[in-house]
């Protein structure tokens, strides 16, 4: 018999705001600017892209674009999704 099992996906586990902050801080404080970006895509999908991009003020497309292996952000974006994750950016 072959079970077959689904890949962890972290998004599923991060249910909350409080969550999501604490994973961003975590990689921010221990992963460089590309683990940052992907931890963005995955806090995004944990939250809904659709919520994400109508709160950052972007299109869906846009935010799936900036956030893919792929994409460059500018700050400016990266700041939008920050906020609307419910989170900040700051400097300590």
């Amino acid at each position: 018999m072959h079970i077959k099992t689904q890949p962890f996906d972290i998004a599923a586990h991060l249910q909350s705001t409080e969550n999501i902050r604490a994973f961003l801080q975590e990689v921010a404080e221990t992963g460089d600017e590309t683990d940052f970006i992907h931890a963005l895509n995955i806090a995004a999908r944990a939250k809904g892209m659709s919520e994400v991009a109508i709160s950052a003020g972007v299109t869906r497309a846009s935010l799936y674009k900036s956030l893919s292996e792929d994409g460059n952000p500018r700050f400016d974006t990266i700041s939008k999704i920050v906020k609307s994750l419910g989170c900040k950016l700051a400097v300590v």
